[in-house]
């Protein structure tokens, strides 16, 4: 019907995406960019703002299915071996579980969003690939604070 493949996400099934497309329609252009989708989910932050600075947290009470269809359909992902099984396993241990959930499910929406607005195929990288990535980010960001501090890192080959 959607002329996209939405299982093809990791966590999201053929139930998750039939009540996405249920609640939300399959017609993405009633949003203007995929921040407008998230938001209108209730899946992104809400900042209390002043000054340039957060004064506040609070919490966007919701009961849209489709909200709750991704919560849950990001909470699988933390036993997945995908990229995004790693990005959320990742964000568990740093944000913890509740902050997590909520901010995969806004990926989730977004991903749902580019595949029925512009017709985007997924493909899934791996999480080997995540965590080559995220090893590399972390030496680059040693790699500056050594600099800062006057010293200098060394990498050594990995063992065979």
């Amino acid at each position: 019907m959607t002329d996209t493949d939405l299982i093809q996400i990791d966590g999201i099934d053929v139930i998750a995406a039939m009540t996405v497309v249920s609640e939300v329609g399959w017609d993405m252009s009633k949003w203007k960019t995929e921040n407008h989708f998230v938001s209108w989910l209730k899946l992104s932050p809400d900042n209390r703002i002043s000054g340039g600075k957060i004064i506040g947290k609070g919490r966007m009470p919701t009961h849209n299915r489709a909200t709750t269809v991704l919560q849950m359909a990001a909470s699988t992902l933390l036993i997945s071996e995908s990229y995004l099984g790693a990005q959320f396993r990742r964000l568990r241990t740093r944000l913890g579980p509740p902050v997590a959930t909520k901010a995969m499910a806004a990926k989730l929406a977004r991903l749902l969003y580019r595949m029925l607005r512009y017709g985007m195929k997924y493909a899934d990288q791996g999480a080997e690939l995540y965590d080559a990535q995220y090893r590399k980010q972390q030496v680059i960001h040693l790699k500056r604070k050594a600099a800062q501090l006057g010293l200098q890192i060394i990498e050594l080959a990995p063992a065979v």
